[in-house]
């Protein structure tokens, strides 16, 4: 069995390279993305003025940030406000039953089909670009006429097409891409808690 010592320098080890892989992603983020957050903070700020709301997806751990995202949203983000709409599409109910009915690959697009408006903006989160139920529901969007941010990592993959704001994280690294997109997605609430004070 590994001694004590040797599990500790092993977790040590471990815990420095992630971090350290965390700065190499943060600093290429900072120095390529701004402006496509600026491009996405700007859909959301004038969607909220204008009534709208957010509609986020996203599968596994980025479902998880969508219900993150919508909770800063309709709560509060850093100050005391109004809340405003979101919706992250994760209802067990509705998920199983389209699933169970149609097929996974469009769970995504049925839910957005029910509660999008004009005005809206769709928020598609998958780390490859490629999921298809993801997808499915930023070309239903754009059909639909409504804005589309798709949060991925490296090249965008498939959704890079039909995202009227890109955030690629530029990472092909699971985890440290979803690190970035809750990063992100702060900046995002940020922008428009602060549009929103001005606004009143």
């Amino acid at each position: 069995m590994p001694s004590q010592a040797n599990t500790h320098s092993s977790h040590k080890q471990l815990i420095e390279e992630t971090f350290g892989q965390h700065r190499d992603v943060l600093a290429a983020s900072a120095e390529q993305m701004p402006g496509s957050i600026v491009q996405a903070a700007s859909l959301l700020v004038n969607c909220y003025l204008a009534g709208g709301k957010a509609i986020l997806f996203g599968n596994g751990g980025s479902m998880s940030d969508a219900l993150h995202l919508e909770g800063e949203l309709v709560n509060r983000f850093s100050v005391d406000r109004k809340g405003v709409a979101a919706v992250a599409l994760a209802s067990p109910a509705s998920f199983t039953a389209t699933a169970n009915d149609y097929s996974y690959d469009d769970v995504f697009a049925r839910m957005l089909e029910a509660h999008q408006r004009p005005g809206d903006v769709a928020i598609g989160l998958t780390t490859s670009g490629n999921s298809e139920n993801v997808v499915r529901a930023l070309t239903l969007a754009r059909t639909s006429g409504i804005a589309t941010i798709a949060m991925t990592g490296a090249g965008g993959g498939r959704c890079a097409a039909l995202s009227d704001a890109l955030l690629a994280v530029p990472s092909d690294c699971t985890p440290r891409i979803q690190e970035m997109h809750i990063t992100i997605g702060h900046m995002l609430c940020d922008a428009i808690e602060k549009a929103l004070l001005s606004a009143q």
